[in-house]
């Protein structure tokens, strides 16, 4: 057994590293005008990822750190619509919605929240503005088992829906109470037959450790229930405790959180039993049967990160629309305007809701090139970054060599002449061996560092 005591230590505010440069680098001077242009720019033969933001939820659950809205109102879900269908409108002024789109996502919010109606609707003008979907695109939907039905599920299908991700988080009572998402098992267990029976054969399951009153034994059972589902993914989310940006994470009596020693032993105990259960690890927190396209992407180097997490979609515009949604090319990253008031003002006038962006320098194209790899598959091969940057890499990542040294000397981490690898230990603090290559991150004190814990 790992004495985890002494890597507590690593237990600091860090990126996840969906993107870089990361969100807080993202700016205001980054305008409509600039994404017009790097629009202009983008090659014709690179396919597009689509990000459709479905944002409202019923109510709140208290450990979410994303971009929703509360309702019950009918009239919001329709007029969200309506807005969306103008945001498309004025982006294919701009953009070739004609190129071949090779991926799409549904997340939200609650995605499901929304009728079968209503997300028949927006898939169906989806594919009038963007007529040219791969043969084999992969079309997902987030899904809160508590808001889905048949009927939602033939829609999506109908919609060329091949893989549907449902939210489950924990099991326990107790915790499900506390973090105000009461889903019995048996709740997710129908839904799962739903999809199974529509032929969905990419299911996973969002699982969630470090929540308020979680044990090493209670998420242990949940995970021997969740397993005989079989689902064919699993991501295991270190919770994300941001107090400061989500008013509901307020309500947790931080006491009850487990220390960050609990939590690395969680996690070693999670990933030894699904590994036990012939599931292989994927990145830094998900899970993928040997036979599924995300563990084969590993093996074929092609394992690719975004704000969606991992994905075997690589070299793929994003193109994220809808209220708050993110969305990045080559060398540019941009996020719509964050409130429905703006992102409607901006609709009406005839402009896309820019809210900030990105555009990147050479060198953040290299970092971000090292991060991602690293972040993806726990290794670095030296001798091809120096060859795709025309680099000396040792010269040009002396500072960050230097930090690396205690990860190796504490033995989580080899680095070679001609590559860097974590073993099994350092894949759990993968955040961490990548820091020391973000550029922007060393130039802000720990102390003043506005990002979840690592651990």
């Amino acid at each position: 057994m790992i004495d985890f005591s002494k890597f507590t230590k690593y237990s600091k505010p860090g990126p996840r590293y969906t993107s870089y440069p990361t969100a807080p680098e993202f700016h205001e001077n980054f305008t409509e005008n600039d994404l017009v242009e790097f629009y202009k720019n983008q090659a014709d033969d690179r396919p597009l990822s689509l990000y459709i933001h479905l944002p409202f939820c019923r109510s709140a659950c208290y450990f979410c750190g994303c971009n929703v809205i509360f309702t019950s109102k009918e009239d919001k879900k329709v007029r969200y619509i309506e807005y969306l269908k103008k945001e498309l409108a004025i982006l294919k002024q701009h953009l070739n919605t004609n190129r071949v789109v090779s991926q799409m996502h549904f997340g939200g919010g609650t995605p499901t929240f929304f009728s079968p109606e209503q997300l028949n609707e927006v898939i169906l003008e989806i594919k009038k503005v963007f007529p040219n979907f791969e043969p084999d695109a992969e079309i997902s939907c987030e899904v809160d088992p508590r808001f889905f039905t048949q009927e939602h599920m033939d829609v999506l299908k109908n919609g060329g829906c091949n893989r549907l991700s449902f939210g489950v988080q924990d099991l326990d009572e107790k915790v499900q109470e506390t973090i105000h998402r009461v889903q019995p098992f048996e709740t997710t267990q129908s839904v799962v037959k739903i999809a199974r029976d529509a032929g969905i054969d990419s299911i996973n399951i969002d699982l969630i450790y470090g929540l308020p009153y979680q044990t090493k034994q209670s998420f242990t059972k949940t995970i021997e229930k969740i397993i005989t589902l079989d689902p064919d993914r699993l991501a295991v989310f270190n919770y994300a405790h941001v107090p400061w940006m989500m008013k509901t994470q307020r309500k947790f009596d931080e006491t009850t959180f487990a220390p960050p020693s609990t939590k690395l032993e969680i996690l070693q105990d999670t990933i030894k039993f699904f590994t036990d259960n012939s599931y292989k690890m994927v990145g830094m927190d998900h899970f993928a049967k040997p036979t599924d396209e995300l563990f084969q992407a590993i093996e074929k180097g092609e394992l690719h990160r975004n704000f969606q997490g991992y994905t075997t979609k690589g070299g793929a515009d994003l193109i994220g629309i809808g209220v708050t949604s993110i969305g990045n090319g080559v060398d540019y990253y941009v996020q719509n305007l964050k409130d429905l008031n703006s992102y409607e003002k901006a609709i009406d006038s005839g402009h896309l809701p820019v809210f900030k962006g990105y555009s990147l320098s050479d060198d953040d194209i290299l970092r971000q090139y090292v991060i991602m790899e690293l972040m993806s598959n726990f290794s670095l091969d030296i001798k091809r970054v120096e060859e795709k940057f025309n680099i000396n890499f040792k010269e040009y990542f002396d500072d960050a060599l230097k930090a690396l040294k205690e990860f190796e000397d504490a033995e989580v981490l080899t680095i070679e002449e001609s590559k860097i690898q974590a073993n099994e230990t350092g894949a759990m603090l993968i955040r961490n061996i990548a820091m020391p290559f973000d550029a922007y991150l060393n130039n802000i004190p720990e102390d003043k560092r506005r990002f979840s814990k690592t651990i």
